[in-house]
């Protein structure tokens, strides 16, 4: 892994999956999972955040969360990495610009949950993202209206793939995006900060 960022050839198809990861548990894991079969994925990178720009609080250390995340995700087809860290990108376009310049060739797939996708239209150059790389939406079932109701998906609703299609989400030039309900692990981030479950702080 050089310089932060994981090994792929021109042509694989690579999920990015950002956020602080504060803690990592198994929800992120099986999400994980379902977007590698979902999307046709050949690896999954996990993007963990120095933090989240829409966020005023600040996350627990980040090795403490890489460590953390490590531990929880045990996939050969998905790898950790502290990238934005190391090359000084705050928001999600800037990453992106980064991680195209450092893996030329590579084809990149965001991958992102519903509540993001209600709130995409908030993300600095949140057109140019969709308009550069496809995106796949995961979500817990019933939460397809609120998705409906996005900023974004109206506006790109002639971009969406159907379901049959998300397996082939990449093979084609964005803007594209795709849309599956996914059974979710019940349990949260917030949860287990909440109940004491992780109390690494800064």
């Amino acid at each position: 892994m050089r310089h932060g960022v994981p090994y792929a050839r021109a042509g694989q198809v690579v999920g990015l999956l950002g956020g602080s990861f504060d803690p990592a548990h198994e929800g992120h894991a099986h999400i994980s999972r379902e977007a590698l079969k979902r999307f046709g994925l050949d690896q999954l990178w996990w993007l963990v955040s120095p933090g989240n720009p829409l966020k005023t609080r600040g996350p627990a250390p980040l090795a403490a969360r890489m460590a953390r995340a490590r531990e929880v995700m045990d996939h050969p087809r998905v790898k950790i990495t502290d990238f934005e860290a190391r090359a000084g990108t705050r928001f999600t376009a800037e990453t992106l610009r980064a991680l195209m310049r450092a893996r030329p060739g590579v084809r990149f797939v965001w991958i992102m949950g519903a509540d993001n996708l209600a709130q995409f239209d908030q993300w600095q150059d949140w057109r140019w993202i969709i308009e550069t790389v496809p995106v796949g939406v995961l979500a817990r079932p019933g939460q397809r209206i609120a998705a409906r109701h996005a900023k974004a998906a109206d506006i790109y609703r002639f971009a969406r793939l159907g379901g049959r299609q998300c397996r082939v989400l990449a093979r084609g030039e964005a803007p594209r995006w795709c849309f599956v309900n996914v059974p979710m692990v019940d349990v949260s981030s917030t949860e287990i900060r909440a109940r004491g479950g992780w109390s690494t702080r800064a």
